[in-house]
């Protein structure tokens, strides 16, 4: 039925994206200003330069076991400062509900995919949350929004930049269990910018990293934002379904969606993280894959349990 499912979203997704492609070009062919009287934009072309920021850069996999995996891919990101950019993507939180959710309170910059042609594939969103120090900004908390492909569910969760250890609290694909830990820490965007999340596993220790490098580009290079992201989503999502049949073709588990099999599985990830967040003592073999690389401490510094703050939302059409 799940096959089905996705085959269906499959059909329907490729239709709406070919029509959108077609008008897309139709709206590109025309002189600028008839253009922008006669077609609505469908992203964010019509953002203007001093509130989004756009980014070229990579995405890299590896899986070290129970085999090794490994891929990259290119990618092109937005960033949106949202206290100034009315033309943001939908489905994401305000400027002030960020605000809200980090206790910060300056500036918001949201870095995400924008749809394309009527698709929306983000394994990843980043809330930059910024305080404002005397005559300064410096970058206090981030709050990632997770979502898993294809059932398009999402976790978002606040973390520390500099370097945090939070639970897995989503089953993001179905080559891997509930049971790891993400390290994760992202830098404060400039000229580049650079996220990396570790999966560290109590039998596997740390046996998956994902990192993103990107670096601005000039917006002088950039006259349409519509075709500088025209398929971006769709590219993501074929690069996701190909390397999992190569994993299935190299014989890694198959496991089923945990909410099938541990309904509870999100109210465990909330104990699990509660336990991360209280700092165990390293020196049993239960907890020494906790342990911060380079740090003799089972802890990271500037905890606090009450902030993670996780929040679900759960699968959509067809999968819901």
């Amino acid at each position: 039925m799940e096959a089905l499912h996705l085959l269906c979203s499959i059909v329907s997704t490729t239709l709406t994206s070919l029509a959108l492609s077609l008008l897309l070009l139709f709206r590109t062919l025309l002189p600028r200003k008839i253009s922008s009287r006669a077609v609505p934009s469908t992203s964010s072309s019509a953002t203007s330069t001093e509130a989004v920021s756009l980014y070229e850069g990579t995405v890299w996999h590896e899986r070290r076991r129970p085999v090794h995996h490994s891929f990259r891919y290119s990618v092109r990101y937005a960033l949106f400062d949202l206290d100034c950019s009315p033309h943001a993507p939908p489905d994401h939180l305000s400027a002030n509900q960020a605000r809200q959710i980090a206790a910060t309170t300056g500036p918001i910059l949201l870095l995400t995919i924008p749809p394309s042609v009527g698709y929306e594939q983000n394994p990843l969103s980043l809330y930059y949350c910024y305080d404002v120090e005397g005559s300064t900004q410096c970058l206090k908390k981030c709050i990632a929004e997770v979502t898993n492909t294809p059932w398009g569910e999402r976790v978002s969760f606040v973390f520390n930049p500099n370097t945090d250890l939070v639970a897995k609290p989503l089953h993001v694909s179905p080559f891997m269990d509930m049971l790891g830990t993400w390290r994760i820490r992202a830098n404060a965007p400039g000229e580049n910018l650079y996220v990396a999340i570790s999966v560290q596993h109590p039998k596997l220790g740390d046996y998956f990293t994902a990192t993103l490098k990107a670096k601005r580009v000039p917006s002088s290079l950039v006259s349409d934002h519509a075709m500088f992201f025209w398929l971006m989503p769709h590219m993501v999502a074929v690069w996701i379904y190909w390397h999992a049949v190569k994993l299935w073709w190299k014989n890694v588990s198959f496991l089923q969606h945990p909410r099938y099999t541990n309904p509870a599985y999100r109210e465990e990830a909330v104990i699990r993280d509660q336990k991360l967040q209280r700092c165990p003592i390293i020196g049993s073999d239960k907890d020494e894959y906790l342990q911060d690389e380079g740090s003799d401490q089972g802890c990271l510094p500037d905890r606090n349990c009450e902030i993670r703050q996780f929040t679900w939302r759960d699968a959509k059409w067809p999968w819901s």
